[in-house]
């Protein structure tokens, strides 16, 4: 039968505190300011930039000067080196960017709050002392207001999607947004925006494109067939833009339209933005959709995506959430990570999550960041940390807020709050030094998938071959990739396995279970029960707990066998007090304090060091006992879950 154990978190610290591995990284923007080389960044000193953090949403994005300082020391603790600042300008946030605090009447959004410009300001500060940066966010869910000077502006969806990407008025008030951001100065650093290397990346538009959004709004449908048929008549193309669907992405004229139109709107604003004085990489927008969003993409200076391994039924009243482990299926969300990869651009996931409840989570966070590594992006940012900074008040996963939603989307009340499930944040220790490290070595094949279809389609080339080798969409140009048709198949699904050409990574859906098997880094996730003894090169896991993670890094610069200082992490599933559920439907949130199964497991490492202790830690940071060992013919033993049973162990000598 399972065990739970308490193990809360605390938005002022991390059990443990990991800067030290670091601390040469300090302040950010020491190398100087971030820059495309080929399909990686680099800092201005030549020095390879790899990141992984957290979205901050809304609220979040504007705590009190103790909370800055707290939580930039605590996401610096955990390995975090950027925060992106998402939905800053969303208006049913408290505070949000143009106002701080509801009550009065808010009739336009030309100007920025200056208590939300001075929270922001500090909390940037902070992150820059802690060596982490910033991906700045700037136009979201922006509710345009008729004291703004545009049209039907309630009619307007938030940020004004798609519209926003061709009418003239929005795209000045975008503009003049831009130029506040950028220009703003600094009191704390000293500096503009544009001017200080703690911010590294921009986007154009959040999730905005042609190809989901239906153009049905006026006037603005009646513009976008005024520039259409301005488009086709420059192009000596006989085409009835006034007569057609506007909203058929099959039609591979207007495809073509669309595509194009998004292109010179991420040019203007990216020129606009240069004009003005800034200097790091922007991208255009971030979701896959289909292969024209992605075509749409390559203008900019690197490419940017989203994936959930969700299934987006958590309502107001009924609360349901898919319930299915990474290693049950064949694809774990990359293959829409990867539709929107070129090779010769950098690749960014600003935003993914396998949120609470799914049971399986843990999987997740070791996962995406071994993928990242071998695929070589540069970087992620889970979405998200939270939506405030009232995070002393809930003390539950999945409920951040009273109410059962905000702004009328019910899965913002807390399921994507990642800040205190030991379950996901709990294992980015490891997920950190995966990334930036470097502890897992780049596929060493390259394909290039040739797309055909600009329209959504399955595209079986980049199912499951993500954990393969380095793939990418590909158009046209010289690539050093082999390229292969989109309808190729590198990954055989009914073989129910595969197997990095590094060797360092597996994943089974037909075992259900996988391993990260590198010098530095070692991890076996999923249903290691039935898979035991899961042998890895020198680490053996027997679990006795059904669904687990096992991972083990050295903190040193010395691998696995030779290093006296080792970070070992044993979690699986993680609940709130007495929560129930009816299969995929929750019943009950549950209550205070969050708990963790405990993993029971014997483990064997082979190590050079006779004199390590396995120190059980606490949620509190506190060393709870030492696990008894054994050490014979340079073999380390011990049982985990036992005695003094815990989520973290140190393995120090003594």
């Amino acid at each position: 039968m399972s065990r739970y154990i308490p193990f809360p978190a605390y938005p002022d610290r991390a059990p443990l505190d990991l800067s030290f591995i670091y601390k040469n990284e300090k302040p950010a923007g020491k190398h100087g300011f971030l820059k495309v080389a080929g399909d990686h960044f680099e800092f201005e000193d030549g020095t390879v930039a790899r990141f992984w953090g957290t979205n901050f949403n809304g609220g979040a994005n504007f705590p009190d000067f103790e909370y800055a300082e707290k939580v930039a020391k605590r996401l610096a603790q955990i390995g975090i080196n950027i925060v992106r600042f998402h939905q800053l300008d969303s208006e049913w946030n408290t505070p949000n960017i143009y106002q701080f605090t509801k009550g009065e009447r808010k009739g336009n959004t030309l100007s920025f709050d200056p208590e939300s410009m001075k929270r922001l300001d500090y909390l940037i500060y902070c992150l820059k002392n802690e060596g982490i940066y910033c991906y700045l966010d700037i136009f979201t869910y922006r509710k345009f207001k008729s004291g703004d000077g545009v049209e039907n502006a309630f009619e307007l969806n938030d940020a004004a999607k798609p519209y926003s990407g061709y009418n003239r008025r929005m795209i000045e008030l975008q503009k003049k947004a831009a130029y506040d951001f950028w220009t703003h100065i600094n009191p704390y650093t000293g500096l503009a925006y544009k001017d200080d290397p703690v911010f590294v990346m921009c986007e154009v538009v959040n999730e905005s494109e042609y190809f989901r959004f239906k153009i049905d709004v006026e006037p603005y449908a009646s513009e976008f067939r005024s520039l259409f048929d301005t488009w086709l008549k420059e192009n000596g193309t006989d085409y009835d833009a006034f007569s057609c669907d506007l909203n058929n992405n099959n039609d591979e004229i207007l495809v073509e339209f669309k595509i194009e139109l998004q292109q010179k709107y991420y040019l203007e604003m990216i020129e606009f933005m240069r004009s003005i004085g800034v200097k790091i990489p922007i991208t255009g927008t971030n979701h896959t959709i289909c292969s024209a969003n992605c075509k749409a993409q390559i203008v900019t200076d690197f490419c940017d995506s989203h994936t959930y391994f969700y299934n987006w039924k958590w309502g107001e009243k009924e609360k349901f959430c898919m319930n299915k482990a990474i290693t049950q299926a064949p694809d774990g969300g990359f293959r829409t990570l990867s539709i929107m990869r070129v090779f010769d651009k950098p690749f960014f996931v600003s935003e993914w999550d396998m949120p609470w409840p799914n049971e399986f989570r843990a999987e997740s966070p070791i996962l995406y960041a071994a993928v990242g590594a071998l695929q070589g992006w540069s970087g992620f940012t889970i979405h998200t940390y939270s939506y405030s900074t009232l995070l002393n008040e809930m003390k539950i996963l999945g409920k951040e807020v009273s109410s059962a939603s905000i702004g009328g989307i019910p899965y913002r009340e807390g399921i994507f709050s990642t800040w205190n499930d030991p379950a996901k944040f709990g294992l980015f220790y490891h997920a950190a030094l995966i990334t930036r490290r470097g502890d897992i070595s780049r596929a060493k094949n390259k394909y290039a998938i040739k797309i055909d279809a600009l329209k959504s389609s399955p595209k079986p080339a980049f199912r499951t071959s993500s954990e393969l080798s380095q793939i990418a969409a590909y158009y046209d140009g010289d690539t050093d990739a082999q390229v292969i048709s989109e309808n190729h198949v590198l990954v055989d699904e009914k073989a129910g396995e595969v197997t990095s050409d590094t060797g360092e990574m597996y994943r089974s859906w037909e075992k259900n279970y996988g391993v990260i098997d590198t010098d530095m880094t070692k991890c076996a996730y999923g249903f290691l029960n039935k898979n035991s003894p899961v042998k890895l090169k020198g680490l053996t896991i027997a679990s006795k707990t059904d669904f687990a993670v096992v991972a083990m890094s050295s903190l040193t610069d010395n691998p696995l066998n030779k290093s006296d200082n080792i970070l070992l992490t044993t979690v699986g599933r993680s609940v709130n007090t007495d929560a129930k559920f009816d299969g995929e439907q929750m019943l009950d949130y549950g209550k205070p304090p969050i708990l963790i199964e405990v993993i029971e497991a014997d483990i064997e490492l082979e190590t050079e060091r006779s004199d390590l202790r396995v120190w059980a830690v606490n949620a509190e940071g506190f060393f709870v006992g030492a696990v008894p060992t054994t050490y014979e013919n340079g073999v380390l033993k011990f049982t985990l879950g036992d005695k003094f049973p815990s989520m973290y162990y140190l393995l120090q000598a003594e």
